[in-house]
Order: structure tokens, then sequence, then C-alpha cells
């Protein structure tokens, strides 16, 4: 029988609090930036707001009532007004000061370790291609040359043809050393924690807007890092999410 421990056992035992060392935040190093710098080439597509999207008048419990795993997606676009309410739902900024950012959704010591990418198909006045979020500004900017990279992504995920059949794809991107800065290497697993949070809000969302989403956790990590052009150490993908038009019922 083999003595090694099983990485995911290790990972579980090394995060531990008795195991780790003093974190850069102890340590009186400067904390990472809140958000990734926009690129200063690329245009900047304002986002309509967030008041401007018109979802169903549901409870709380009919949402999670009514929430289901959605692949197949009829052909219809998402507005645009829609996009930004699933945006600001996902990771929109409440209040912001030099430390630190109150969001819609909860973040171990409010460290909002995530960057959002979407893979757009089929949404009203915007190209398909990809973009980055920048939540700060509750703006988006074009990924250049990305406009046939939908096959490819969907390759990357094992396959899954919802990627490139959706309307849009959310991919949640970690920066892990905003997160590790306060928690050393716990902070590996709040980042986990933390994407779980975006997701359920991504999942109420869409249900909101009578629109189906589907969480993806099955992707080659190396593959989907390659399409969003981010080294897999510093930056990664931890989790996407598909979301598109329920399709009409016979």
């Amino acid at each position: 029988m083999s003595s090694l421990i099983p990485i995911g056992v290790a990972f579980m035992q090394n995060t531990r609090y008795a195991h780790l060392g003093p974190s850069g935040h102890e340590a009186g190093l400067p904390q990472p930036p809140l958000e990734l710098p926009a690129d200063p080439s690329a245009d900047r597509i304002a986002l309509p707001p967030v008041a401007e999207a018109a979802p169903l008048p549901l409870d709380l419990r009919a949402l999670i009532g009514g929430r289901r795993s959605l692949r197949h997606y009829a052909p219809d676009p998402l507005g645009l007004p829609e996009l930004s309410y699933l945006l600001w739902c996902t990771q929109g900024v409440l209040t912001a000061s030099r430390g630190a950012t109150l969001r819609t959704v909860p973040s171990a010591g409010a460290r909002h370790a995530f960057e959002t990418y979407l893979l757009v198909n089929r949404v009203e006045e915007l190209r398909p291609r990809l973009y980055r979020f920048l939540a700060g500004e509750h703006v988006l900017q074009p990924r250049p040359g990305t406009e046939r990279v939908a096959p490819t992504m969907a390759q990357a995920c094992l396959d899954q043809d919802m990627v490139k059949t959706c309307a849009v794809a959310f991919i949640w991107v970690a920066v892990p050393a905003r997160m590790t800065w306060r928690y050393s290497q716990r902070g590996y697993r709040y980042l986990h924690l933390d994407a779980g949070h975006v997701c359920q809000n991504l999942d109420l969302a869409a249900e909101s807007l009578d629109c189906g989403a589907c969480a993806i956790a099955a992707f080659d990590d190396d593959a989907v890092n390659g399409v969003l052009g981010i080294d897999g150490e510093e930056q990664f993908a931890i989790y996407l999410a598909t979301v598109g038009r329920k399709p009409t019922r016979a």
C-alpha cells in the first residue's frame, strides 16, 4: 500500500491553522490591488443601469425552488440590461474604500479575489467574443483577438457544447495573492468557498429573469487559462457557468 497522502487530504491538512506561517498582512506587507488594472488600449463599454432589467416578481423561496441546472437554451439573445443585472448580482460593488470593497456576494475578509470574464455568444449590442468585467466601474472591456474562441473554450471545458450554445458564459478567475495576503495558504480554501457564493447568486439571478444557468467545474485548467491568456498561477480560472433563455416548451 502506498504511503503517499492523497493530494486532497494533504491540502486540507496543510492548510490547517497549525501549519500556516505569517500572512503578508501580518508581516506588514502592502495589500494587492482590489482589482487588476484595466487594459489602457481597450475600449470601455458602459453597462446600462441595473434598474433597467426587469426581473420577475418572485420571492426568494420561489427562486430557490425553481432553480435547475439548464444545459439547453433557446436561441434568443439576452439584453444588455439583463447582462448588467447578472454582473451586478455576482460581483457588484456596493461601497469601496482604499482597503476593501463591499459587494453583492460575501467574501472572506472582503477580499473579493475574483475577476469576471465573459464569453459572449448572444447578447444584444455586444459582438461575440471574450470580455472582462471591470467591477469598480461597472463596464466591460473586449479582449482583442477572441472573436472565434467559443469552440475552443467548449473543448477546454471537456467538450461541453453548452459553452458555445449559451447566450453568455461567466468565467471567474482567481487572483490568489489578494486572498493569501490576509490568510496565507488557507486562503486557497476560501477561494473555492467564495466561488460557490458567486455562482449561487448567478443561478438565482438568472432564474429571476426566467433564464437558466449551469455551473461548470469540469474543465482543463491549462486549456481554459490559455484561452483567457493568463498564467495559471498568479491568475487562474476557478469556476464557470453558462446562462441562456429557457427553451420554449412544446
